[in-house]
């Protein structure tokens, strides 16, 4: 969905003569400052002879003792054996919550990566914990094999997606943890245990959603299917009638979500179907020239909600934008150059059409909103820590430009997701603590209870997740 900051502009002015604005007022919008006070890309500057790490995003840091990268399982289970430190794994990054950062020891498992062993028999497919999706979703295809679903990003480690339940988007579609049949994990005294459902059911629904506070996994094992191809249809169309149609396109195609961009009253939904026959190949992003566009429209006419709304219904494109075919791995996630803070809830889908229609109607109401919200439908699934476990659902995403303010997604959206029975993506930030999630989630008490059985000493815990998990934490 093209929609250039020039193309933005030129209709604007033409709207803001034609309505004989207040010039004064506009140009004092215009010159507002949105980037926040306390907003650094930079990594930290680490005592000397220690690390230093950053999340994607920039809002997490840490000055870790050491980072440390064992390529083998041999290794890892060394080093656990070899330290008394309190120990983060870390993936990519792609957390916006203090799971990862540590005062201690990190370890980086993307050496541990790469397709390990495939039965061509069970459709089985043995990973190391750090391959990254993208790598592991191209050696299944040379296999002629693939990942059920995506999420929609796709530089993620294995280890760090199931850990924090990632997920595509389709109705009978589950979150990437659903996928695991086993793995191998490193414990706090560094023995290396093989989990499967017929090994240790409890250690394995429990594992794979474990936010790294179990142990380090070295290897997933993960059910595969034959490799498909996927037909993807674009559209720009008015927000009131996706909402209206939002379930039934749900249920109508194999994998159905739509962006809401702030402001316009406009939706572009994505579709992906089952494709046979000749493909023509994904088309270029267009997204980051669009975010450019939406950004210079609040930027210069945010202060007047109608105008802004006019201007950019006339400025974007409607109708079909995009109609491609593919691989189902080189349509379905793809690489995020423009960074951002997110909060995203995943709510019941009996009551998430109506819960989104409120979020709409609040982030319309935020002159300085413009990054599009993201609307996607997830199966559910069983493991003890799923957000999904109790049911299908509706996961609202809100977003906010790297480098601006994001606190009123606490103020403002939380206590909506929270009245209407939402449930916080794990890797996206919230304000949750034990008591909260200890009334969501059934099994939550059950987790803590294995955690400590397995990590008495609290090695793999920082201090987000002692808050979590209501423990005391002493560095």
């Amino acid at each position: 969905m093209r929609l250039s900051r020039r193309r933005a502009i030129q209709i604007g002015a033409g709207a803001v003569i034609a309505a004989a604005i207040p010039v004064g007022q506009h140009i004092a919008w215009g010159t507002r400052d949105y980037r926040r006070s306390d907003y650094s890309p930079d990594y930290p500057d680490p005592p000397a002879g220690e690390d230093s790490w950053v999340n994607w995003s920039g809002i997490e840091k840490a000055t870790p003792r050491s980072i440390d990268l064992p390529d083998s399982e041999d290794a890892v289970a060394e080093l656990l054996r070899g330290t008394r430190s309190r120990v983060r794994p870390m993936g990519s990054g792609h957390s916006f919550t203090g799971l990862v950062p540590s005062e201690g020891i990190m370890v980086d498992v993307s050496k541990l990566s790469g397709l390990v062993s495939y039965d061509g028999t069970t459709g089985l497919a043995t990973f190391g914990a750090g391959t990254r999706l993208f790598q592991a979703a191209m050696e299944l295809a040379e296999l002629g094999r693939a990942f059920p679903n995506l999420p929609d990003i796709d530089v993620q480690t294995l280890a760090g997606s199931f850990a924090t339940a990632t997920h595509g988007t389709g109705t009978n579609l589950t979150a990437l943890h659903d996928y695991v049949a086993g793995f191998r994990i490193v414990t706090a005294s560094g023995d290396v245990l093989d989990v499967s459902s017929e090994t240790n059911a409890d250690f394995f629904a429990a594992g794979k959603v474990s936010l790294g506070a179990l142990g380090i996994v070295t290897q997933y094992t993960l059910q595969t299917v034959p490799a498909f191809n996927l037909h993807r249809v674009l559209r720009a169309e008015p927000i009131e009638d996706v909402l209206d149609r939002a379930e039934a396109l749900a249920d109508q195609h194999r994998n159905f979500e739509f962006f809401y961009l702030p402001g316009t009253g406009i939706a572009a939904t994505l579709t992906h179907d089952q494709h046979e026959g000749p493909m023509t190949g994904a088309a270029p992003s267009e997204d980051d020239e669009t975010l450019e566009g939406l950004k210079q429209l609040r930027d210069e006419f945010g202060w007047w909600p109608w105008l802004r709304r006019r201007i950019a219904q006339s400025a974007l494109p409607s109708g079909v934008l995009e109609d491609v075919s593919d691989q189902s791995w080189r349509l379905l996630s793809t690489t995020r150059p423009i960074k951002f803070n997110e909060m995203e809830y995943h709510l019941p889908r009996e009551n998430g059409v109506e819960t989104l229609r409120q979020i709409i109607s609040m982030i319309d109401r935020r002159k300085d909103a413009y990054f599009p919200m993201e609307v996607r439908f997830v199966a559910p699934d069983n493991a003890w820590l799923s957000p999904f476990n109790e049911g299908p659902c509706l996961s609202i995403a809100i977003h906010a430009a790297v480098d601006e303010p994001y606190d009123y997604f606490f103020s403002d959206f939380e206590p909506v997701h929270r009245a209407n029975g939402g449930r916080p993506h794990w890797g996206k930030i919230h304000s949750l603590g034990p008591a909260e999630l200890t009334d969501l989630y059934t099994d939550y008490d059950r987790f803590l209870e294995l955690r400590r059985e397995m990590d008495p000493d609290g090695r793999f815990l920082n201090p987000y997740l002692a808050k979590l998990f209501g423990e005391s934490f002493d560095v």
